[in-house]
């Protein structure tokens, strides 16, 4: 008969990783041999659960044959479950002879994090990875720029405060000229080995070595500059290339030029967020320029040519006869640059026909008898 291994964790088949790992947590604490009212048996069944069901390829393997995937664990006689291990004997190793764990030397990467949340709730420590060197953060700076910079590009020059290499140590942490010796205590590797009594019985967990801090190496005199951190805060500054084109909102990302990274990791990211000044004579949509421009009523009637203001400068805009106030028009290539191709936007001008005011009674009998 086919086992229910998401009954047997007390989940249903919807449930994620992180529910099946928290409940065959919850459980192995519940049903361990040698905690008060435990059962071996079920331990068993509940590790032999997690097995299957904690590992994505098997569950997906198991919700998809069934009895013919415990078959296939039994026997080995199916060629789809490869590799294919049986765990029955996993609660074994926690058994206790008098006082010593059955053969068990537990390394963090042997069991990764399915005891991590055991660690913690009696205490004691898995975690034993030599600590990786930490990359430098990220820093985000706002940079404001005007209209016109946006529109063809700039370079500026900013200052900022941050933390950088030592250039004395050059980052590895010594005063220049004295001795680093290898760490006599975890012999370089940064950890140490130590045993701890649990309720699972005696463990042996790695942790980090407090001799050397997890370097593995130590300096007979620390850099008198940065006093042994191999970064120091400096005022820095940069020069920034503006693309054309960059418009109010968007950022420019510039690679390891954040935070330096501890232990000689790599440096955060400078993240710049531009804000453009606003032009009272322009504005944007996307890559095109909008802009208005007046005419009185004669030119709005006779046509006429004017003169345009442009980032570009000033052109000439041949207004037609009979121009309507709000008619727009289009100056092609006057826009804004593509920030990521080639071409430009258009600049698109609205006119707007003056309504004369103040006329003297000649004026106001001539526009009677136009009767326009």
């Amino acid at each position: 008969m086919s086992k229910d291994y998401y009954n047997i964790l007390g989940v249903n088949k919807n449930a994620s990783q992180d529910d099946i790992k928290k409940a065959f947590r919850k459980k192995a604490h519940q049903c361990h041999p040698d905690k008060a009212g435990g059962n071996e048996a079920k331990f068993k069944e509940i590790n032999e659960a997690y097995q299957i069901l904690g590992d994505t390829k098997k569950r997906a393997q198991y919700d998809q044959f069934g009895s013919a995937f415990e078959h296939a664990q039994a026997g080995g006689g199916f060629s789809g479950f490869d590799g294919f291990r049986d765990f029955s004997g996993f609660a074994n190793g926690f058994s206790t002879q008098g006082g010593q764990a059955s053969g068990w030397n537990i390394n963090e990467d042997d069991l990764g994090d399915i005891f991590s949340g055991i660690g913690d709730a009696f205490g004691f420590g898995m975690g034993g990875r030599k600590p990786r060197a930490m990359q430098g953060s990220d820093i985000q700076v706002l940079l404001t720029i005007e209209f016109n910079e946006a529109v063809f590009g700039a370079e500026k020059e900013i200052s900022l405060r941050k933390t950088v290499k030592c250039d004395r140590c050059k980052g590895n942490m010594a005063e220049p000229g004295s001795k680093i010796e290898t760490c006599k205590v975890c012999g370089g590797s940064g950890r140490v080995t130590r045993a701890h009594r649990t309720i699972l019985g005696s463990m042996q967990v790695q942790t980090i070595c407090e001799s050397c801090a997890g370097k593995g190496k130590i300096y007979t005199k620390k850099c008198s500059k940065c006093f042994g951190a191999g970064i120091i805060q400096e005022s820095v500054k940069l020069n920034i290339k503006i693309p054309a084109g960059i418009d109010n909102g968007e950022t420019i990302r510039l690679s390891g030029q954040g935070e330096a990274g501890e232990n000689g990791a790599p440096s955060g990211d400078l993240y710049l967020e531009v804000r453009v000044n606003p032009d009272p004579r322009f504005k944007r949509e996307g890559y095109d320029i909008i802009s208005k421009a007046e005419i009185n009523f004669t030119q709005a009637a006779l046509s006429d040519k004017i003169d345009i203001m442009t980032v570009d400068g000033h052109v000439k805009l041949k207004i037609p006869e009979g121009t309507q106030s709000g008619k727009v028009f289009r100056l092609r290539g006057k826009g804004v640059p593509h920030l990521r191709g080639r071409g430009r936007g258009d600049q698109l001008v609205e006119v707007v026909v003056k309504t004369p005011t103040s006329l003297n009674r000649k004026q106001k009998k001539m526009l009677e008898e136009l009767n326009i």
